[in-house]
């Protein structure tokens, strides 16, 4: 009855006899399905518990991210879909035993074997087998919220996600604790008077977007609101890092050094050369969200975004030229493939762009 309601609306604005019809159509609907309300009604299917399907459009689907396992590179996306190629990306097959149908976001491996995936509430999925077959190690549809990135850091896992969550995880991703995200503020950093978050809440309740590592035991997490936060000792504290920048983050990208680049909404690109004390805007032409960014050979780095938005740079994210892509799929995780090429996944499921002609 809601589409009816949203329809009666629409007749005394615009749409007249049309929608009036369709009011008609919607109450006859419903008196005919009368009759099945006294049938038992089935529990609904929890798909956190189901197995992903084999799909044969897999590689076209809705893919969210992409990592290594060793020379093998493994993608994942919505309906449990895990994707696996050995030969850099020209050819894909789907994981044989992955056991969710839940939309997964992000993956890591920590050596060329194992790995973990996370997705839709709150699941976590590991590999010991290069990403063949996998297992549900943490799963709370009751939370209703995403992680929405994972870290590998040799036994140790990181997954972020939704509203502050963080887990942890000392056995690449077996058993998994719930800790409060908690960060001390940058030192000159007061809360402006219309800043509804806060100090109380100072990496609480804040979308987590992005966990990254650095050299050493050094880490960064990009999240919402501007927010920016290091850790020099492996995840065990954290601190906020100024930011030049008050909507969201959605990645952190480590180049040499101390140096590194923050992306994020409407093509913001910063980059900082002191570890993210002080940052630069870098300009670029596109105001498309910004996804994702990886290093290649030789100073070079591609940022990847909506709306096909590649930026490409020699110079080691000092300048960038944008390449955008005609078919204008968004982009959200790359991988490069030598100098040669960038494999993408995205709104439109796995891409391969040449990138010898962009320089």
């Amino acid at each position: 009855m809601r589409r009816a309601q949203s329809c009666r609306l629409a007749v005394v604005l615009r749409y007249g006899a049309l929608c009036a019809v369709l009011v008609a159509s919607v109450a006859a609907l419903a008196f005919a399905a009368t009759e099945e309300l006294s049938k038992p009604v089935a529990a609904p299917v929890d798909p956190g518990t189901l197995m992903a399907e084999q799909a044969p459009l897999a590689p076209r689907s809705l893919l969210l991210d992409i990592a290594h396992a060793g020379s093998r590179f493994v993608a994942v996306g919505e309906r449990g879909h895990v994707l696996l190629s050995d030969n850099r990306g020209q050819t894909w097959t789907q994981a044989q035993t992955v056991p969710t149908q839940e939309l997964l976001t992000a993956v890591c491996f920590s050596d060329d074997q194992r790995g973990v995936a996370v997705g839709h509430d709150e699941i976590a999925l590991v590999t010991t087998d290069a990403g063949n077959s996998w297992q549900r190690t943490h799963y709370t549809p009751e939370a209703r919220q995403p992680l929405l990135d994972v870290l590998c850091n040799g036994s140790d896992a990181i997954a972020v996600g939704a509203y502050g969550v963080y887990l942890q995880s000392s056995d690449r991703g077996v058993t998994w604790t719930e800790r409060k995200f908690e960060a001390t503020s940058p030192p000159a950093a007061k809360p402006a008077a219309n800043d509804s978050y806060g100090d109380e809440e100072i990496g609480g309740d804040l979308h987590l977007n992005r966990i990254v590592g650095a050299s050493g035991s050094r880490l960064y997490i990009a999240a919402e609101a501007g927010r920016l936060y290091r850790s020099d000792d492996a995840g065990i504290t954290w601190a906020e890092l100024p930011s030049p920048y008050d909507g969201s983050f959605f990645g952190i990208l480590p180049l040499d050094g101390d140096a590194l680049l923050a992306y994020g909404l409407r093509g913001h690109l910063y980059r900082s050369e002191d570890g993210g004390n002080a940052w630069q805007q870098v300009s670029v032409s596109t105001e498309a969200m910004l996804n994702d960014a990886v290093r290649l050979p030789t100073d070079g780095v591609a940022v990847v975004g909506l709306s096909g938005a590649l930026l490409l740079s020699t110079d080691g994210g000092k300048t960038f030229a944008l390449h955008q892509q005609e078919d204008r799929k968004g982009l959200s995780a790359a991988l490069g493939v030598g100098v040669s090429e960038l494999v993408t996944v995205g709104e439109a499921g796995i891409k391969a762009i040449p990138l010898e002609a962009k320089k």
